[in-house]
């Protein structure tokens, strides 16, 4: 605001950095993810002070939804599997690129939420780091259902194959594999 020539008053607006934040990016240190960068459309005094704050050393900002892109794409070429999380249409592009992209879906944009793969319903970064060990507990349940059904149907041929068992036997026990893996992946249920 001014009088004549002179500032009679400045009102400056920013955004505030949840609580939740910096909890939630030490819990994805915890969890093993040591690269973490800080993609924004915010220019460089913000982007640098948010990336202080949560102790994160590599930062871009005034990043354009290209700009978003291309970075992830920079990084999925050095072989690195990229998650991206983010709520709003310039991040849709890039959530979409991302090996794993993570919608903020109570803020998030119609087209961030179509664009990711996983959209966390609570606005609320400590379902992040919650969401990547439901997921990594997901692929290893997975991985043993797979292992178990292989091995199970290999040995199963075998005997049959060899006489050992016969047809009506081996068509009874193409039911077990489906019972383990139901028993197997309820585990995730309980946990």
């Amino acid at each position: 605001m001014a009088r004549g020539s002179q500032v009679a008053g400045l009102i400056a607006v920013t955004n505030t950095l949840r609580e939740e934040v910096p909890r939630a990016v030490e819990r994805l240190r915890k969890l093993g993810i040591k690269h973490i960068v800080l993609l924004t459309g915010d220019n460089e005094w913000i982007a640098k002070a948010v990336a202080q704050r949560l102790g994160i050393s590599e930062y871009r900002a005034s990043m354009l939804p290209e700009d978003k892109i291309e970075y992830v794409k920079t990084l999925q070429a050095r072989g690195l599997s990229v998650a991206m999380i983010g709520d709003g249409v310039n991040d849709a592009p890039a959530l979409a690129q991302a090996d794993v992209g993570i919608a903020m879906g109570a803020v998030g944009t119609d087209v961030a939420i179509e664009a990711a793969h996983v959209v966390l319903m609570q606005d609320n970064w400590d379902q992040i780091p919650e969401a990547i060990k439901i997921g990594r507990r997901a692929r290893n349940t997975i991985k043993q259902n797979i292992t178990f059904g292989i091995l199970f149907d290999l040995i199963g041929m075998s005997l049959a194959s060899i006489g050992i068992i016969g047809p009506v036997l081996g068509a009874a026990l193409e039911s077990l594999p489906d019972v383990f893996v139901f028993l197997n992946s309820s585990k995730l249920l309980r946990e």
